[in-house]
């Protein structure tokens, strides 16, 4: 998964006026954030075990497991990356997300 450089690590203040621009109601747009981060969440822990899975062993035990550098890591840049509500935050308000309404029909 790529993520961009402008992302922010760290939590920002958001002006509610930005964030429901485009929905016209904020519990939509947060809905969208949410659903939209709880993919990528799906998609950085599968790539992450799919990386880890590389260094496991069927015959590893607790007391014969080691520390492996390579798998460190890749451990540590997960851990540094921007927390996936932060990334679906920044694709809605650079406008890369697409969603639809569902409106019932009368």
């Amino acid at each position: 998964m790529e993520i961009k450089k402008s992302t922010p690590t760290n939590t920002v203040t958001r002006k509610l006026v930005d964030l429901d621009k485009e929905t016209g109601n904020i519990y939509e747009t947060v809905n969208i954030i949410a659903r939209r981060a709880n993919q990528i969440s799906t998609e950085l822990k599968a790539e992450l075990t799919r990386k880890l899975a590389d260094f496991s062993s069927p015959t590893d035990t607790m007391e014969e497991t080691f520390e492996n550098r390579e798998q460190i890591e890749i451990s540590r840049y997960y851990e540094r990356l921007p927390k996936p509500v932060l990334i679906a935050t920044e694709e809605f308000l650079d406008g890369e997300l697409f969603y639809k309404e569902n409106k019932p029909q009368a």
